[in-house]
């Protein structure tokens, strides 16, 4: 099943007889993007098991919370939407907004990643009708894309990044009340993010990362998963995804190279794991970021 079949705020508004598809494309990595148009409607979200950031792309002035009817929405205000959350709209006039959903996992690797920090102990802050004109930039950016051409596509999906690592660093609070049990301690997650990203250009074994933390090997992926959000050949396969990325973009080094300085077995290998996760192979990701 496809991200955006598994997207509940996606298949909210696609349910509506006067909402519009305008865009829709999934940029690998657990993020899928849509521009909507929608008319005198109403909505409703009932705990989608993934986030949804949104922009006003035109209209708005007409659109509130069913709880909240004196706060009304305009262009460029944001809305951040976290798993599980509810909520229920009223959209009198016409809006045009622009979506970007985020899968948990994407979620648990950017808390890992940029905040050095147990994604369970965190949650993206419920924010409506939010002003941040550097994300709202971005959202007009990407919403001017051709995501049908590939470049365009993966310049969609840079931004998308982009759209995701700042609300992280901004919009993201310590869960109140929360006793977090079981998993990695605080230097055990070190240890590890520090071996992996010293080794990713080797291969690693289940039993060798487990040794790291002196746990056996069901134990320790059990606790990593809690730890980091994602099983461990996920977060490695993550880890080398992002190298290769930087190396494409930054680097002349021929595919061969870039292959196995990310743990790549060959080159093949390498264009048959980036494609299926970014939606292009090596070559078109270069030419997108080229010049």
């Amino acid at each position: 099943m496809s991200q955006l079949d598994q997207s509940q705020v996606f298949q909210a508004m696609g349910s509506s007889p006067n909402s519009r598809l305008l865009h829709s494309a999934e940029l690998g990595d657990g993020l899928a993007a849509a521009i909507w148009s929608n008319r005198h409607d109403t909505r409703d979200y009932q705990a989608p098991t993934h986030h949804t950031l949104s922009c006003y792309l035109a209209g708005g002035t007409g659109t509130f919370r069913r709880e909240r009817p004196q706060r009304k929405g305009a262009p460029d205000k944001l809305c951040i939407l976290p798993a599980g959350h509810q909520s229920a709209w009223v959209i009198n006039g016409e809006i045009h907004l622009a979506h970007l959903y985020v899968s948990e996992a994407q979620f648990a690797l950017g808390a890992v990643r940029l905040l050095d920090r147990e994604p369970r102990e965190l949650q993206l802050h419920e924010t409506t009708f939010l002003d941040d004109s550097c994300q709202a930039q971005r959202f007009r950016q990407l919403s001017q894309l051709n995501w049908q051409e590939p470049g365009e596509r993966l310049l969609t999906s840079s931004l998308a990044h982009d759209l995701l690592d700042h609300a992280l660093l901004s919009q993201v609070r310590r869960r109140d009340s929360l006793r977090v049990t079981g998993g990695l301690a605080p230097g055990q997650r070190k240890r590890l993010r520090d071996f992996i990203e010293a080794h990713l250009a080797e291969p690693l074994s289940l039993g060798q990362l487990a040794g790291l933390c002196a746990l056996s090997e069901y134990h320790f992926a059990r606790m990593f998963s809690l730890s980091f959000g994602v099983p461990p050949h996920r977060y490695l396969l993550a880890r080398r995804l992002e190298r290769a990325r930087h190396l494409l973009q930054r680097s002349p080094l021929p595919f061969g190279e870039i292959a196995l300085a990310c743990g790549f077995a060959s080159a093949s290998h390498f264009s048959n794991r980036f494609r299926q996760a970014i939606g292009a192979t090596p070559s078109q990701y270069r030419q997108a970021f080229a010049g």
